[in-house]
């Protein structure tokens, strides 16, 4: 199954989505689990190298091509970490996704790259929305629970802010975050073909 995580705008949390779902995979007992950074930047990659996670795989695929092969040669689970704004990459990665993870903040400008993201994606294949660094209980993230519910589109979960704050390469896995991450993951999960 490859679940992929994107979204056209950058800093929005898809590093720290891709690992925390690779790991919270690994968790459930997934085997094998393949992260592939797709993107030229490598923060998953170099997330991983800093701070490997046991039974989670790395592959650097920072191409359209590279991307396709990695994806077609993986049996068990993938998740991709695919670049911000390099739409060929992403649409390679989209075309062959099973699942879409969507993250995104609270926020204005957020809804319309969520929605350039959306325009990217065939109808019938399965997403949704992860709000990440959201600060609970304010208004701008109630507001973006109204706005996804509004315009159909699934919310598959609400991150916390302290869970984005403490994500990095140097930084460990919190049970928080895996937790977090877990719930999204089921749902993923849920939209398994076959």
């Amino acid at each position: 199954m490859n679940i992929v995580v994107s979204n056209v705008k950058g800093g929005v949390g898809k590093t720290t989505t891709t690992v925390y779902l690779a790991a919270a995979a690994v968790a459930r007992g997934w085997e094998p689990v393949t992260l592939i950074d797709a993107d030229r930047q490598a923060s998953s990659a170099e997330w991983l190298e800093e701070s490997p996670v046991e039974g989670v795989d790395l592959v650097e695929a920072p191409s359209e091509r590279t991307v396709a092969r990695a994806m077609a040669n993986h049996d068990g689970l993938v998740v991709v970490d695919t670049p911000p704004g390099d739409e060929r990459i992403v649409r390679a990665t989209l075309d062959r996704a099973d699942a879409i993870v969507i993250p995104t903040r609270a926020g204005g400008v957020e809804y319309s790259r969520v929605v350039a993201t959306l325009d990217l994606i065939d109808k019938g294949t399965p997403l949704g929305v992860v709000i990440c660094a959201a600060r609970l209980g304010t208004n701008d993230l109630e507001e973006a629970i109204q706005w996804w519910t509004d315009s159909k589109v699934p919310i598959w979960g609400i991150i916390p802010e302290r869970v984005g704050i403490a994500a990095g390469p140097e930084a460990r896995l919190y049970r928080e975050g895996l937790d977090a991450y877990d719930g999204v993951l089921r749902k993923a999960l849920r939209k398994r073909p076959g």
